[in-house]
Formats: structure tokens, sequence, C-alpha cells
């Protein structure tokens, strides 16, 4: 059975690297308000989820992840406006590069021997 094949698009800005792992993590943060929640959904603690953020809110002229600390209120996180862009223009992207590379992809495919599945 031939694998299925893909693409993986990762962009590198200089120190950062940008990619599904990042975006991801971005899009877990949108969707539970929760640095260590999107962190555990993503099988990682929530030192690196927090490392990351701090990563790319460094690497942005604005942040794109905001925090409050816990409390009687409790805390949370949210996706800032830029963040929120960054997630589309990599979704964007990737949707592109899948389109643009899919022809050369199946090419590729044709090419190669059956591999089985792993057990």
């Amino acid at each position: 059975m031939k694998p299925q094949l893909h693409t993986l698009l990762r962009f590198y800005f200089g120190p950062l690297k940008l990619g599904p792992g990042k975006v991801q993590l971005l899009e877990l943060i949108r969707d539970t308000g929760s640095i260590s929640a999107a962190g555990r959904a993503m099988q990682m603690s929530y030192k690196r989820a927090w490392m990351l953020v701090e990563e790319m809110n460094a690497a942005f002229t604005t942040p794109l992840v905001t925090s409050a600390r816990g409390g009687a209120k409790g805390g949370g996180a949210g996706v800032t406006e830029a963040g929120l862009a960054v997630i589309a223009a990599y979704r964007t992207a990737e949707a592109a590069s899948a389109k643009a590379t899919a022809p050369h992809i199946a090419a590729l495919q044709t090419l190669l021997s059956d591999i089985p599945e792993p057990k």
C-alpha cells in the first residue's frame, strides 16, 4: 500500500520558525481560552506551550496571545487580532501550497514502492 503523502509548510523568519505545530497551538488557545489546555491537547507541558507563546509574541510586532493570571476569577488566554491574522495567513498559504504541489506529489507517489503499514 502506498502511503498518503502531504506537504508540510514551515516558514523561517530568522530565528523564528512558524509551522503547523505553533499554528495549531494558536488555534487551540483560541478555542479553549487556555495555554495549559492547548498544551495538554497537544500532549506538551504547560512550560513548553508557554515558551512557544513567548517566542511567537517576541517575534511579531504585537503579541499573538494575551494571558491573565489565575485567581478568584480564574486566568485565561486569548488570541489577539494579530494572532488570528497569523492563523489565517498560514492556513491560506498551506492551502495554496497543497494545491500547487498536488500534481508533483502524485508524480512522486507513482514512483514509490509499496511500504508496509506500521504495526
